[in-house]
Protein backbone atom coordinates (compact mmCIF):
# COMPACT_ATOMS: atom_id res chain seq x y z
CA UNK A 1 0.00 0.00 0.00
CA UNK A 2 1.14 3.48 -1.02
CA UNK A 3 2.45 5.84 1.88
CA UNK A 4 -0.17 8.43 0.66
CA UNK A 5 -3.11 5.86 0.49
CA UNK A 6 -2.49 4.23 4.17
CA UNK A 7 -5.09 4.40 6.54
CA UNK A 8 -4.51 6.87 9.41
CA UNK A 9 -3.84 3.78 11.48
CA UNK A 10 -1.44 2.30 9.58
CA UNK A 11 1.14 5.82 9.25
CA UNK A 12 4.10 5.35 11.36
CA UNK A 13 4.51 7.53 14.77
CA UNK A 14 7.22 8.04 16.86
CA UNK A 15 6.84 7.27 20.56
CA UNK A 16 9.65 9.03 22.00
CA UNK A 17 12.90 6.84 20.95
CA UNK A 18 10.50 4.12 19.79
CA UNK A 19 9.53 4.39 15.46
CA UNK A 20 6.05 2.78 15.19
CA UNK A 21 5.18 1.43 11.89
CA UNK A 22 1.07 1.73 12.86
CA UNK A 23 -0.87 2.88 15.25
CA UNK A 24 -3.02 -0.19 16.55
CA UNK A 25 -1.93 -1.11 19.78
CA UNK A 26 -2.44 -4.29 21.71
CA UNK A 27 -4.21 -3.34 24.41
CA UNK A 28 -3.28 -5.34 27.57
CA UNK A 29 -5.62 -8.44 27.65
CA UNK A 30 -5.61 -10.81 31.01
CA UNK A 31 -5.92 -13.91 29.77
CA UNK A 32 -5.50 -16.36 32.23
CA UNK A 33 -2.84 -18.80 31.61
CA UNK A 34 -0.79 -18.28 33.79
CA UNK A 35 -0.29 -21.04 35.66
CA UNK A 36 0.62 -20.76 39.38
CA UNK A 37 1.60 -16.85 38.51
CA UNK A 38 4.57 -18.18 35.94
CA UNK A 39 3.79 -17.01 32.46
CA UNK A 40 4.22 -20.06 30.15
CA UNK A 41 5.49 -20.85 27.07
CA UNK A 42 2.58 -20.76 25.09
CA UNK A 43 2.55 -16.74 25.46
CA UNK A 44 5.67 -17.02 23.30
CA UNK A 45 3.42 -17.90 20.56
CA UNK A 46 0.19 -15.94 21.77
CA UNK A 47 2.08 -12.47 21.74
CA UNK A 48 4.45 -13.21 18.74
CA UNK A 49 1.17 -13.79 16.69
CA UNK A 50 -0.04 -10.68 17.42
CA UNK A 51 3.11 -8.90 16.66
CA UNK A 52 4.32 -6.64 13.36
CA UNK A 53 8.02 -4.89 12.58
CA UNK A 54 7.16 -1.82 14.84
CA UNK A 55 4.04 -2.91 16.33
CA UNK A 56 3.10 -1.77 20.15
CA UNK A 57 2.25 -4.46 22.13
CA UNK A 58 1.13 -3.74 25.65
CA UNK A 59 1.36 -7.21 28.17
CA UNK A 60 -1.80 -8.61 30.38
CA UNK A 61 -1.79 -6.83 33.80
CA UNK A 62 0.80 -8.78 35.88
CA UNK A 63 0.90 -8.52 39.57
CA UNK A 64 4.15 -7.31 41.45
CA UNK A 65 3.68 -8.85 44.95
CA UNK A 66 2.15 -11.67 46.35
CA UNK A 67 -0.33 -9.56 47.76
CA UNK A 68 -1.09 -8.27 44.08
CA UNK A 69 -3.10 -11.57 42.98
CA UNK A 70 -6.60 -11.39 43.04
CA UNK A 71 -8.05 -13.88 39.92
CA UNK A 72 -6.82 -17.38 38.73
CA UNK A 73 -3.64 -18.13 36.51
CA UNK A 74 -2.63 -14.32 36.52
CA UNK A 75 1.25 -13.42 35.48
CA UNK A 76 3.77 -11.67 38.18
CA UNK A 77 6.89 -10.11 37.86
CA UNK A 78 7.96 -10.02 41.57
CA UNK A 79 10.05 -13.39 41.60
CA UNK A 80 13.63 -14.71 39.60
CA UNK A 81 11.06 -17.46 38.07
CA UNK A 82 8.94 -14.89 36.66
CA UNK A 83 11.41 -13.04 35.44
CA UNK A 84 13.12 -15.83 33.71
CA UNK A 85 9.80 -17.04 32.26
CA UNK A 86 9.39 -13.56 30.61
CA UNK A 87 12.17 -13.60 28.56
CA UNK A 88 11.64 -16.01 25.95
CA UNK A 89 8.41 -14.48 25.35
CA UNK A 90 9.95 -10.82 25.47
CA UNK A 91 12.65 -12.03 22.93
CA UNK A 92 9.85 -13.44 20.69
CA UNK A 93 8.27 -10.39 20.24
CA UNK A 94 11.25 -8.05 19.77
CA UNK A 95 12.80 -11.02 17.38
CA UNK A 96 9.90 -9.89 15.43
CA UNK A 97 10.67 -5.95 15.71
CA UNK A 98 7.79 -5.36 17.80
CA UNK A 99 8.01 -3.06 20.81
CA UNK A 100 7.06 -4.27 24.31
CA UNK A 101 5.62 -2.82 27.43
CA UNK A 102 4.65 -4.83 30.67
CA UNK A 103 1.46 -3.53 32.63
CA UNK A 104 2.00 -3.78 36.12
CA UNK A 105 -0.90 -3.76 38.64
CA UNK A 106 -2.16 -4.50 42.09
CA UNK A 107 -6.06 -5.62 42.61
CA UNK A 108 -5.93 -4.36 46.06
CA UNK A 109 -9.53 -4.94 47.41
CA UNK A 110 -10.21 -6.79 44.52
CA UNK A 111 -9.30 -10.28 45.66
CA UNK A 112 -9.84 -12.71 48.52
CA UNK A 113 -8.30 -14.28 51.09
CA UNK A 114 -7.47 -17.31 48.76
CA UNK A 115 -4.95 -15.26 46.70
CA UNK A 116 -3.73 -13.80 49.84
CA UNK A 117 -0.27 -14.56 51.85
CA UNK A 118 -1.20 -16.41 55.01
CA UNK A 119 -5.18 -16.05 53.85
CA UNK A 120 -5.03 -12.53 54.88
CA UNK A 121 -7.28 -9.91 53.89
CA UNK A 122 -6.60 -8.02 50.94
CA UNK A 123 -4.88 -4.84 50.86
CA UNK A 124 -6.87 -1.02 50.22
CA UNK A 125 -7.22 2.45 50.91
CA UNK A 126 -10.40 1.17 52.31
CA UNK A 127 -11.70 -1.22 54.70
CA UNK A 128 -15.02 -1.14 52.69
CA UNK A 129 -15.61 -4.50 50.73
CA UNK A 130 -16.68 -4.65 47.24
CA UNK A 131 -20.22 -5.98 46.86
CA UNK A 132 -20.80 -9.23 44.98
CA UNK A 133 -20.30 -8.75 40.99
CA UNK A 134 -22.50 -10.78 38.50
CA UNK A 135 -20.28 -11.63 35.32
CA UNK A 136 -21.22 -12.03 32.12
CA UNK A 137 -22.22 -16.06 32.41
CA UNK A 138 -24.70 -14.85 34.95
CA UNK A 139 -22.22 -16.48 37.83
CA UNK A 140 -21.29 -14.10 40.68
CA UNK A 141 -17.84 -13.52 42.01
CA UNK A 142 -17.71 -13.06 45.94
CA UNK A 143 -14.80 -10.67 47.00
CA UNK A 144 -12.97 -10.73 50.44
CA UNK A 145 -13.63 -7.70 52.77
CA UNK A 146 -10.38 -5.68 52.78
CA UNK A 147 -7.61 -4.35 54.81
CA UNK A 148 -7.26 -0.47 54.98
CA UNK A 149 -3.37 0.16 54.15
CA UNK A 150 -1.96 2.36 57.09
CA UNK A 151 0.45 5.19 55.77
CA UNK A 152 3.62 4.22 56.84
CA UNK A 153 2.81 0.68 54.98
CA UNK A 154 2.19 2.30 51.57
CA UNK A 155 5.61 3.40 50.72
CA UNK A 156 6.38 -0.31 50.95
CA UNK A 157 3.46 -0.48 48.06
CA UNK A 158 5.31 2.15 46.03
CA UNK A 159 8.66 0.47 46.38
CA UNK A 160 7.03 -3.34 45.41
CA UNK A 161 5.73 -1.15 42.18
CA UNK A 162 9.77 0.13 41.61
CA UNK A 163 10.93 -3.40 41.83
CA UNK A 164 8.78 -4.34 39.22
CA UNK A 165 9.23 -1.73 36.75
CA UNK A 166 13.10 -2.73 37.31
CA UNK A 167 12.31 -6.71 36.83
CA UNK A 168 10.21 -5.86 33.65
CA UNK A 169 13.56 -3.89 32.31
CA UNK A 170 15.53 -7.32 33.29
CA UNK A 171 13.06 -9.34 31.55
CA UNK A 172 13.71 -7.16 28.24
CA UNK A 173 10.57 -4.93 28.23
CA UNK A 174 10.81 -1.86 26.44
CA UNK A 175 9.13 -0.08 29.70
CA UNK A 176 6.31 -0.38 32.19
CA UNK A 177 2.33 0.62 32.21
CA UNK A 178 1.25 1.41 35.64
CA UNK A 179 -2.51 0.02 35.92
CA UNK A 180 -4.01 2.88 37.59
CA UNK A 181 -7.45 2.22 35.94
CA UNK A 182 -10.59 -0.34 36.55
CA UNK A 183 -11.37 -0.22 40.38
CA UNK A 184 -7.82 -2.11 41.27
CA UNK A 185 -5.62 -0.53 44.21
CA UNK A 186 -4.41 2.53 42.80
CA UNK A 187 -7.86 3.42 41.23
CA UNK A 188 -9.45 2.53 44.86
CA UNK A 189 -6.86 5.50 45.95
CA UNK A 190 -7.74 8.01 43.58
CA UNK A 191 -11.89 7.78 43.46
CA UNK A 192 -14.07 9.30 45.77
CA UNK A 193 -16.84 6.31 46.20
CA UNK A 194 -13.98 4.03 47.43
CA UNK A 195 -10.99 6.70 49.44
CA UNK A 196 -12.80 7.41 52.79
CA UNK A 197 -9.70 8.00 54.41
CA UNK A 198 -8.76 10.91 56.22
CA UNK A 199 -5.07 11.35 55.84
CA UNK A 200 -2.92 12.88 53.74
CA UNK A 201 -3.99 9.92 50.93
CA UNK A 202 -7.66 10.55 51.15
CA UNK A 203 -10.09 14.23 50.89
CA UNK A 204 -8.76 16.49 48.55
CA UNK A 205 -8.32 14.97 44.59
CA UNK A 206 -4.32 16.00 45.53
CA UNK A 207 -4.13 13.45 48.41
CA UNK A 208 -6.32 10.89 46.62
CA UNK A 209 -3.79 10.89 43.59
CA UNK A 210 -1.18 11.19 45.67
CA UNK A 211 -0.33 7.56 45.79
CA UNK A 212 -0.69 7.02 42.09
CA UNK A 213 2.10 9.99 41.78
CA UNK A 214 4.47 8.75 43.87
CA UNK A 215 4.40 5.19 42.15
CA UNK A 216 4.87 7.38 39.14
CA UNK A 217 8.10 9.25 40.65
CA UNK A 218 9.88 5.95 41.97
CA UNK A 219 9.21 4.06 38.65
CA UNK A 220 10.50 7.24 36.37
CA UNK A 221 13.57 7.28 39.20
CA UNK A 222 13.93 3.42 38.69
CA UNK A 223 14.02 3.22 34.71
CA UNK A 224 13.29 6.37 33.24
CA UNK A 225 10.79 8.38 32.41
CA UNK A 226 10.71 7.67 28.58
CA UNK A 227 10.12 3.69 29.67
CA UNK A 228 6.93 4.96 31.55
CA UNK A 229 3.87 5.30 30.58
CA UNK A 230 0.04 4.69 32.64
CA UNK A 231 -3.69 3.74 32.15
CA UNK A 232 -6.47 5.42 33.65
CA UNK A 233 -10.22 5.45 33.59
CA UNK A 234 -11.57 8.46 35.20
CA UNK A 235 -14.97 8.07 33.61
CA UNK A 236 -15.28 4.16 34.58
CA UNK A 237 -17.34 2.43 37.60
CA UNK A 238 -16.11 -1.24 37.64
CA UNK A 239 -15.76 -2.92 41.17
CA UNK A 240 -18.15 0.36 42.59
CA UNK A 241 -15.44 2.62 42.19
CA UNK A 242 -16.02 6.15 40.54
CA UNK A 243 -15.71 9.22 41.44
CA UNK A 244 -18.27 12.03 41.00
CA UNK A 245 -16.20 14.48 39.53
CA UNK A 246 -14.56 11.94 36.25
CA UNK A 247 -13.62 15.12 34.48
CA UNK A 248 -11.84 16.75 37.13
CA UNK A 249 -9.86 13.64 38.31
CA UNK A 250 -8.77 12.82 34.75
CA UNK A 251 -7.42 16.72 33.87
CA UNK A 252 -5.67 16.53 37.55
CA UNK A 253 -3.71 13.33 37.01
CA UNK A 254 -2.57 14.28 33.47
CA UNK A 255 -1.67 17.89 34.06
CA UNK A 256 0.42 16.19 37.27
CA UNK A 257 1.66 13.32 34.91
CA UNK A 258 3.04 16.06 32.55
CA UNK A 259 5.94 17.06 35.93
CA UNK A 260 7.11 13.66 34.84
CA UNK A 261 7.30 13.72 31.26
CA UNK A 262 6.58 9.83 31.23
CA UNK A 263 6.20 8.68 27.65
CA UNK A 264 2.60 7.83 27.56
CA UNK A 265 -1.39 7.88 28.73
CA UNK A 266 -3.32 4.99 27.99
CA UNK A 267 -7.09 6.69 28.90
CA UNK A 268 -10.05 4.53 28.47
CA UNK A 269 -13.43 6.13 27.30
CA UNK A 270 -16.78 5.95 29.41
CA UNK A 271 -19.11 2.65 28.42
CA UNK A 272 -20.88 3.01 25.11
CA UNK A 273 -24.19 4.74 25.13
CA UNK A 274 -27.05 4.04 22.84
CA UNK A 275 -27.42 7.23 21.04
CA UNK A 276 -29.59 7.27 17.87
CA UNK A 277 -30.79 4.02 17.90
CA UNK A 278 -26.83 2.52 18.15
CA UNK A 279 -24.24 2.05 20.36
CA UNK A 280 -21.80 4.86 20.42
CA UNK A 281 -18.47 6.02 21.85
CA UNK A 282 -19.19 8.68 24.32
CA UNK A 283 -15.35 10.37 23.18
CA UNK A 284 -15.14 12.37 26.42
CA UNK A 285 -11.24 12.31 26.71
CA UNK A 286 -10.40 15.32 24.48
CA UNK A 287 -9.28 17.67 27.01
CA UNK A 288 -7.31 15.16 28.81
CA UNK A 289 -5.57 14.77 25.52
CA UNK A 290 -5.31 17.98 24.90
CA UNK A 291 -3.54 18.73 28.30
CA UNK A 292 -0.72 15.97 28.30
CA UNK A 293 2.24 16.84 26.93
CA UNK A 294 3.24 12.84 25.28
CA UNK A 295 2.29 10.52 23.62
CA UNK A 296 -1.86 9.55 24.08
CA UNK A 297 -3.70 6.28 23.83
CA UNK A 298 -7.56 6.24 23.35
CA UNK A 299 -9.56 3.30 24.60
CA UNK A 300 -12.73 1.84 24.44
CA UNK A 301 -14.64 -0.20 22.03
CA UNK A 302 -12.71 1.04 19.18
CA UNK A 303 -13.34 -0.49 15.23
CA UNK A 304 -11.54 0.32 12.17
CA UNK A 305 -13.62 3.47 11.22
CA UNK A 306 -13.92 4.96 14.56
CA UNK A 307 -10.10 4.29 15.29
CA UNK A 308 -9.27 6.20 11.73
CA UNK A 309 -11.35 9.40 12.39
CA UNK A 310 -10.15 9.56 16.13
CA UNK A 311 -6.39 9.55 14.73
CA UNK A 312 -7.20 11.46 11.38
CA UNK A 313 -8.74 14.52 13.76
CA UNK A 314 -6.23 14.64 16.45
CA UNK A 315 -8.25 13.35 19.08
CA UNK A 316 -5.66 10.66 19.70
CA UNK A 317 -1.95 9.46 18.70
CA UNK A 318 -2.91 5.67 19.20
CA UNK A 319 -5.46 3.45 19.22
CA UNK A 320 -5.51 0.43 22.02
CA UNK A 321 -7.53 -2.42 20.58
CA UNK A 322 -8.73 -5.77 23.38
CA UNK A 323 -11.27 -7.73 22.53
CA UNK A 324 -10.99 -6.92 18.25
CA UNK A 325 -7.08 -7.63 18.65
CA UNK A 326 -7.59 -10.84 20.85
CA UNK A 327 -9.68 -12.60 17.81
CA UNK A 328 -7.49 -11.22 15.15
CA UNK A 329 -3.94 -11.41 15.65
CA UNK A 330 -3.35 -9.99 12.31
CA UNK A 331 -5.27 -7.37 13.21
CA UNK A 332 -3.51 -4.36 11.62
CA UNK A 333 -3.35 -6.54 7.77
CA UNK A 334 -7.15 -7.43 8.39
CA UNK A 335 -7.90 -3.16 8.49
CA UNK A 336 -5.34 -2.36 5.69
CA UNK A 337 -7.51 -4.62 3.37
CA UNK A 338 -10.52 -3.94 5.30
CA UNK A 339 -11.52 -7.59 5.43
CA UNK A 340 -13.60 -9.55 7.55
CA UNK A 341 -13.40 -10.05 11.33
CA UNK A 342 -12.70 -13.19 13.51
CA UNK A 343 -15.95 -12.92 15.80
CA UNK A 344 -14.34 -13.41 19.65
CA UNK A 345 -15.54 -15.85 21.61
CA UNK A 346 -16.57 -14.35 25.38
CA UNK A 347 -16.65 -17.35 27.21
CA UNK A 348 -12.80 -18.83 26.27
CA UNK A 349 -11.65 -14.90 27.37
CA UNK A 350 -10.19 -16.61 30.81
CA UNK A 351 -10.14 -20.33 30.31
CA UNK A 352 -6.93 -22.20 31.41
CA UNK A 353 -6.87 -23.75 27.78
CA UNK A 354 -3.24 -23.04 26.66
CA UNK A 355 -4.59 -23.19 23.09
CA UNK A 356 -8.70 -22.77 22.29
CA UNK A 357 -9.34 -19.31 22.47
CA UNK A 358 -5.57 -18.27 22.90
CA UNK A 359 -3.86 -18.80 19.95
CA UNK A 360 -6.41 -21.05 17.76
CA UNK A 361 -7.59 -17.59 16.09
CA UNK A 362 -7.23 -18.15 12.22
CA UNK A 363 -4.92 -15.50 10.44
CA UNK A 364 -6.12 -14.50 7.39
CA UNK A 365 -3.75 -16.64 5.15
CA UNK A 366 -5.34 -19.58 6.84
Amino acid sequence: MAEEEKIPLLTPYRMGKFHLSHRIVLAPLTRSRSYENVPQPHAILYYSQRTTKGGFLIAEATGISDTATGYSSIPGIWTKEQVDAWKPIVKAVHDKGGIFFCQIWHTGRASTYDYQPNGQAPISSTDKPIPPQKQDDDTTVEYSPPRRLAAEEIPLIVNDFRLAARNAIEAGFDGVEIHGSHGFLIEQFMKDSVNDRTDEYGGSIENRCRFALEIVEAIVNEIGAKQVGIRLSPFADYMECWDSNPEQLGLYMVQSLNKYGILYCHMVEPRMSLVDGRMQIPHCLLPMRKAFNGTFIAAGGYDRDEGNKMVAEGYTDLVAYGRLFLANPDLPRRFELNSPLNNYNRFTFYTPDPVVGYIDYPFLDD
